[in-house]
């Protein structure tokens, strides 16, 4: 856990991401990433210089048929308050509209009704779960498949809700979350297109170039974050 602290401290001095006073409305998907994040989020709380206080949030893609009582136990222990929002997204996405590429619609619907409900608990933050491989694997994605230069921030304003999202482990490596990860109450992962996303297919690229080129995941994530080292064509 200390590792996963320091590098949450270190994104959140670089890009401001928690201010004194603010409000977190912590995303729980019930995945490794957001119980990690609650629990150093939790923890970084007792001493961080800024004085916040955290809102955990998950939002039921089932409509209740997601067993939420071992999380409910985990976020006591840490002395945070959960709201579970119960909604239909899985019926939706699956059996309504029957989704070829479910998860942009997934993730639209899922990221909407958590601002929503960030908004209506008084919270002016939204912090996510997503991670250093999370960040590379976006640029893939963007890359290969659709053709642009794109990845998420560290911090995005939201302007239709008026809150922030903040990603306070996006310097940590994937690798160092699965290490500590072990004890925590995750849900199964029970989506129809799990294992078989565009994201898992950026998974099997970057383990191609990785094998052929080593370290180049790590050069790949030092361009995206270095300004600097930006060489691309100007609109001029």
């Amino acid at each position: 856990m200390q590792k996963i602290l320091g590098a949450l401290r270190k994104a959140c001095d670089q890009y401001s991401l928690i201010e004194d006073g603010d409000k977190i409305c912590v995303g729980i998907s019930g995945g490794k990433d957001s119980l990690v994040l609650l629990k150093a989020m939790a923890r970084f709380q007792t001493f961080s210089p800024n004085k916040f206080s955290l809102q955990a949030v998950a939002i039921d893609l089932t409509n209740g048929k997601n067993d939420y009582s071992k999380i409910e136990s985990f976020c006591k222990q840490l002395n945070v308050p959960l709201e579970i929002v119960p909604s239909n997204v899985f019926e939706i996405v699956f059996d309504i509209r029957k989704e070829k590429n479910p998860c942009s619609l997934c993730a639209n619907m899922r990221r909407g009704l958590l601002n929503s409900t960030a908004k209506r608990l008084n919270c002016n933050k939204v912090a996510l779960g997503h991670h250093k491989d999370d960040l590379i694997e976006t640029f893939i994605i963007s890359l290969f498949f659709e053709g642009r230069l794109s990845t998420f921030k560290p911090k995005s304003y939201l302007s239709n809700t008026n809150i922030y999202a903040i990603r306070p482990l996006i310097f940590c490596n994937e690798s160092d979350i699965i290490q500590i990860s072990e004890d925590l109450p995750i849900l199964k992962n029970i989506c129809p297109a799990d294992k078989h996303t565009k994201r898992e297919q950026a998974k099997s690229i970057l383990k191609d170039l990785d094998t052929t080129y080593p370290n180049s995941r790590e050069k790949i994530f030092n361009a995206i974050i270095h300004q600097e080292r930006y060489n691309l064509f100007d609109k001029n």
